[in-house]
């Protein structure tokens, strides 16, 4: 069992099967180790306060998964057995969850959201929060091995409190609109904005922020929280997830459309136009938003951003563009140890809608983004404007492409590394432009026949080596791509079927 345990963590979550139903999937995430991870938890975050686990005040929320009530009362039987006392959140979000520990009305020692964030239905996981923020790899893993070592335990939970955390997170978001706009109670008044909530734990934005603040919200759909996901998957990178926020947008000539994954935790937005506002321009629209601001500061962003992020971030809006590696751990946790260091850094944020805000205590927040966006709309729509203003010079994207090689080596990330010095040998050979990277191998093109980039790098924990690659003229796609096939030649354990 210890092992099977230890086996759940995932970077800084911990994920796992939670119900049958997918061929080959077997449940492992059980309401057994659910409660010894609450009992582990416990331990942990009484020995980081230096407090009695008597004295300890640990919150609990979940998303919408079928799974999700049971999870949570065998965590909940496991932390009020090791001592602590609890409070129920109920249907809550994962930034919610953290600001729990923030709020007045609560200030939690600890909080745990039970969630797999985009997964498949019979997925979930666990996310823990202390007062420095989400915890860390390495926090996970003692947290596991302290719960290899327990033994299933029963307690009586029913003098647990409930909260209803999700309306004074509301009320929190809703004031930051409200001072931010200066436009009284009603302050979106004549705005009309859809919301596709995937059946996730967003329907809120809807009901709680909103409509009170005067937005027309009509042609939001998949509010109703559903694990069963039954339009489509609450994800901002699923194309059929976008296309369903885009018609919504369209149908109800809406001014603006948001779309958040199962946690709210990550966002993306439509245009009044249709346009999608994800990936590079997600990260271009919140930098602008930012800049008059932060002034001459930087944005850090994962590893496969565009160059044409880069030429708005630092010709258009005059900021400075770090790109980082893949995670948002790894993004957010960059910002944090840049702004200690005094270079101001107010947004870091993936192409996949994580988005961390300086000032929001460096907390990946879905929803914080959108009432930052739906601040800045608001405000252009008094200039006679549109929100769009904000990006319309941010070059349109290239051709693009991503092939994931898988490596057929048991040893993988010693071929891996293999491979990406071999890459660059050649590539240095060839005279390719190398620009700095934190996370594999990049290559820019710029000449008259040729201009784009693409980026080779290894998976940090699967056996797979991404290739990206945009090219920003046409036919430059088929020449960056035959550059990459001619610099990968005669890796054998390299499987490149899906570049032919």
């Amino acid at each position: 069992m210890a092992d099977n345990i230890m086996k759940l963590q995932n970077g800084s979550d911990i994920r796992g099967v939670a119900l049958e139903g997918i061929e080959g999937e077997h449940v492992n995430l059980t309401a057994e180790a659910c409660n010894k991870i609450g009992q582990a938890f416990v331990k942990w975050l009484s020995e980081n306060k230096k407090l009695p686990a008597e004295k300890l005040t640990i919150g609990i929320g979940r998303d919408s998964r079928l799974s999700g009530p049971d999870l949570e009362e065998a965590v909940v039987k496991g932390m009020v057995f090791a001592g602590a006392k609890v409070v129920r959140c109920g249907l809550a979000t994962t930034p919610s969850m953290f600001m729990s520990i923030v709020f007045d009305q609560t200030k939690f020692d600890g909080s745990i959201m039970i969630t797999a964030s985009h997964l498949p239905f019979n997925r979930n996981g666990l996310k823990f929060f202390n007062a420095d923020g989400g915890l860390e790899h390495d926090d996970i893993t003692k947290i596991l091995e302290y719960a290899s070592s327990e033994n299933q335990k029963d307690a009586d939970i029913s003098g647990c409190k409930s909260f209803d955390l999700i309306s004074v997170y509301a009320e929190h978001l809703r004031n930051a609109i409200i001072n931010g706009v200066a436009g009284g109670d009603k302050p979106l008044e004549g705005l009309k904005i859809v919301v596709d909530s995937g059946n996730g734990a967003s329907g809120f934005f809807v009901d709680k922020i909103l409509k009170p603040l005067g937005a027309d919200t009509t042609g939001s759909q998949f509010l109703e929280p559903d694990g069963h996901f039954p339009n489509h998957i609450p994800n901002p990178e699923n194309k059929q997830a976008m296309e369903a926020i885009r018609s919504a947008v369209l149908t109800n000539k809406a001014d603006l459309g948001l779309i958040f994954d199962t946690d709210v935790d990550r966002m993306s937005a439509v245009l009044h136009n249709g346009e999608e506002v994800n990936r590079d321009a997600i990260i271009a629209m919140i930098s602008a938003i930012l800049a008059p601001e932060y002034p001459g500061s930087t944005i850090i962003t994962d590893s496969v951003t565009s160059d044409r992020l880069t030429y708005f971030l630092e010709k258009e809006l005059g900021l400075k563009h770090l790109r980082y590696m893949r995670g948002y751990k790894n993004v957010i946790n960059k910002q944090k140890e840049l702004n200690a260091a005094g270079t101001v850094a107010p947004l870091a944020m993936e192409t996949s809608g994580h988005g961390a805000l300086k000032d929001n205590y460096f907390l990946d927040d879905g929803a914080f983004l959108a009432v930052k966006m739906v601040i800045a709309m608001a405000k252009a729509a008094k200039q006679g404007k549109k929100l769009d203003s904000l990006i319309e010079k941010l070059p349109a994207p290239g051709d693009e492409g991503e092939y994931r090689f898988k490596i057929l080596e048991e040893d993988f990330k010693s071929y891996g590394k293999k491979v990406l010095a071999e890459f660059k040998t050649r590539a240095e050979k060839a005279g390719y432009t190398m620009p700095d990277s934190f996370e594999g191998i990049r290559l820019s093109f710029n000449s008259s026949d040729i201009k784009g980039w693409m980026l080779l790098r290894l998976s940090l924990h699967d056996p797979v080596m991404p290739l990206n690659i945009e090219g920003t003229q046409t036919g430059s796609l088929e020449k960056i791509r035959a550059i990459a096939k001619e610099l990968l030649a005669g890796f054998d354990k390299l499987d490149m079927s899906c570049l032919n």
